[in-house]
């Protein structure tokens, strides 16, 4: 956990108005449907933060940033990659390379998009849907 959770000027700075612009309006669309606990962590060696949404010991999703970028990583169990490919035509192009691409370890499919602006938010939203059920109507 880290000592001191970053403000909005200090990410605004790091990851540049637009991006941090996209990183609001993720964050805003994962709480508008989930009540979970947020934790902010070093990013490891890779990014600068990560900003993780829990609930009950599980990882539901993790937001990260550094310089000039941002990410949104989902991992996916067995059933939730045999859930994708059952619907995965209903996904945008890229959502489906990002995800061709992903490599596949022990505990399942980590899957990291680094986005860019705001037109694939809808498609991270129906993604989280596929690891866990809205829990806020």
């Amino acid at each position: 956990m880290l000592e001191r959770v970053p403000n909005a000027e200090e990410m605004t700075a790091l990851v540049g108005r637009p991006l941090f612009d996209v990183w609001i309006a993720l964050c805003a669309a994962i709480d508008e449907k989930y009540d979970m606990d947020r934790l902010w962590n070093s990013g490891g060696r890779a990014w600068t933060y990560e900003y993780k949404y829990r609930r009950g010991g599980r990882t539901l999703c993790a937001l990260y940033a550094r310089e000039k970028a941002i990410g949104f990583m989902v991992i996916f169990g067995k059933e939730e990659q045999a859930a994708f490919e059952a619907e995965r035509e209903q996904y945008s192009q890229r959502v489906q390379a990002v995800y061709d691409r992903a490599k596949t370890y022990r505990d399942g499919k980590w899957v990291m998009f680094e986005p860019t602006d705001l037109s694939m938010v809808d498609d991270f939203v129906r993604l989280l849907a596929l690891k866990r059920k809205p829990n806020r109507k």
